[in-house]
């Protein structure tokens, strides 16, 4: 015999809302959904453990739609599993180049709180020390060109 539970008990257990549940069922990311007589929604007890997959996935940097795509090729009888370790390779690589910039930012970033630290020792209380304008020497700071951030968006949607 199935158990199954409302909208309200599976968001709570989830911890997601009640529309990001039906968002989720309308992507087909979860089937056996039924109807009551007065139409609420209920949910086999095992769509919790899916939705918890579902929200580690997004963690990871899956998209809802990539989600879809290797639930439902999986509910087909296919083998999404090359594909998913490919997914995950990619987000890999894009965290790890990540990393790498986010310490070359914090490296310079050190370095100019040093800089302006004794810019303003050396500067008369009241003066500007025209801190902003050093930024200007601080190539490392430019590494998020547009297409940088491009990148960082496919892989961490």
């Amino acid at each position: 015999m199935t158990e199954w539970l409302g909208p309200r008990d599976l968001a709570r257990a989830s911890g997601v809302s009640t529309d990001t549940l039906r968002h989720y069922e309308r992507l087909g990311l979860f089937r056996g959904t039924t109807r009551t007589s007065a139409g609420y929604r209920r949910y086999p007890a095992s769509t919790l453990a899916r939705v918890q997959v579902i929200q580690r996935a997004l963690a990871m940097g899956f998209s809802l739609k990539e989600l879809a795509a290797a639930f439902g090729q999986r509910e087909q009888g296919g083998v999404p599993c090359q594909h998913v370790r490919m997914i995950v390779g990619e987000r890999l690589a894009g965290l790890e180049q990540r990393l790498r910039d986010l310490t070359d930012l914090r490296d310079e970033m050190r370095t100019l709180v040093q800089e302006w630290d004794m810019r303003l020792a050396a500067t008369p209380h009241g003066q500007r020390a025209q801190l902003l304008d050093m930024l200007a020497g601080y190539p490392a700071l430019d590494h998020r060109t547009p297409a940088r951030r491009a990148a960082d968006r496919k892989h961490f949607r």
